[in-house]
């Protein structure tokens, strides 16, 4: 078993029940997804997602570092990063046999977007009917400008940057 645990950093620690940090996970996207406001999994626990207070739903696929998480090397891969809402994602969750994730936020909306990709089907409360098989057409809810972030197998993580704002000016 791991326990997860999402920070205002935006990162997030995978720890033994022993309470030792086995991994964090630090973000590959440049984008200032904000402090992480809610985790989940797929039931098959091969994805762990996060979303944050920025609106923001970042996708890592955790199944081989769980396979061997006593194997230092073992990497998590950051698989998708995407703008879900334009104010905090407050709830989520994965339905694996449909592919989606359903999203929930202080917008009051209730959104629905494909797992693998981050396209978007809709909101909850559409006049229209969801069209789930559909990926090809790529549509954003007309509040998000900001398309999804494929993350490829090269990328590295950001490295954390520590600031110094004080510092002694002897001249003054």
């Amino acid at each position: 078993p791991v326990l997860a645990s999402a920070h205002e950093s935006g990162c997030v620690r995978l720890w033994s029940i022993q309470g030792n940090l086995m991994k964090e996970l630090l973000p590959f996207s440049k984008d200032p997804s904000g402090p992480l406001t809610v985790l989940c999994t797929d039931i098959s626990t091969k994805v762990l997602l996060a979303g944050s207070k920025e609106g923001y739903v970042i996708c890592w696929n955790i199944a081989s570092f769980l396979e061997d998480s006593q194997n230092k090397k073992k990497q998590v891969k950051e698989k998708l990063c995407w703008r879900a809402h334009n104010t905090e994602v407050v709830d989520l969750f994965h339905e694996e046999e449909k592919n989606v994730v359903v999203t929930a936020s202080t917008d009051g909306s209730v959104r629905i977007w494909h797992a693998e990709n981050g396209y978007y089907f809709g909101y909850f409360g559409q006049s229209r009917k969801f069209e789930l098989s559909d990926t090809s057409r790529l549509i954003l809810p007309s509040d998000v400008k900001n398309f999804t972030a494929i993350i490829k197998e090269e990328s590295k993580p950001m490295e954390k940057k520590v600031e110094y704002p004080l510092m002694l000016d002897k001249d003054k």
